[in-house]
């Protein structure tokens, strides 16, 4: 079976107590028994709390209760979290939720509030420890400006407007440190 086989089976599965879709795959292993369950949020919180009573469970559940209150979100809250935009680079928080990239340095300020305990997560800090690199622009400022000019040249071709199309690669030039065309 291929992994997209294997994703496609996932994203299938059915709560094994309610029928909803099954996000969370818990086994359970007590003795020489083997349990696998495929739940939903509610249920797989609901088996948690009122799991069995061996020392490991409040382990668990406590575990899987700081995995479940991200889950707690409302759907509307989730949905007005997907629809914000970033107004320089124009990406949504679905659409990085989507492909795991962002569309520019600013979308860390932008989405910074959200992004924090996924970066926190991830990579045990929210500050940038490591490699920079050493060519290039490293400026952030100048990467968000050259951002929203490609994105503002795009919608001026896109209209037609070529005269300002030239004006605004001019500025991109110029901020890469290349200087106008024809120097």
């Amino acid at each position: 079976m291929s992994a997209q086989d294997c994703g496609r089976l996932n994203k299938n599965m059915k709560c094994q107590k309610c029928q909803k879709q099954a996000t969370f795959h818990i086994t359970d292993l007590t003795g020489d028994d083997l349990l696998a369950l495929h739940l939903c949020p509610e249920c797989a919180k609901s088996y948690l709390e009122t799991g069995d009573s061996s020392e490991d469970a409040p382990v668990i559940s406590d575990v899987m209760s700081k995995q479940l209150k991200p889950l707690e979100q409302t759907a509307d809250d989730l949905r007005e979290l997907d629809a914000k935009e970033c107004p320089i680079c124009g990406i949504s928080f679905y659409e990085f939720r989507q492909g795991g990239r962002l569309g520019c340095p600013h979308d860390y300020v932008f989405f910074g509030e959200d992004l924090e305990p996924l970066l926190i997560n991830v990579h045990g800090d929210n500050q940038h420890v490591g490699k920079q690199p050493k060519r290039g622009i490293t400026d952030t400022e100048s990467q968000t400006e050259l951002i929203r000019l490609r994105r503002q040249m795009k919608e001026v071709v896109e209209q037609e407007d070529y005269e300002k199309a030239s004006q605004i690669r001019d500025q991109i030039r110029q901020i890469e440190g290349e200087g106008p065309a024809g120097e």
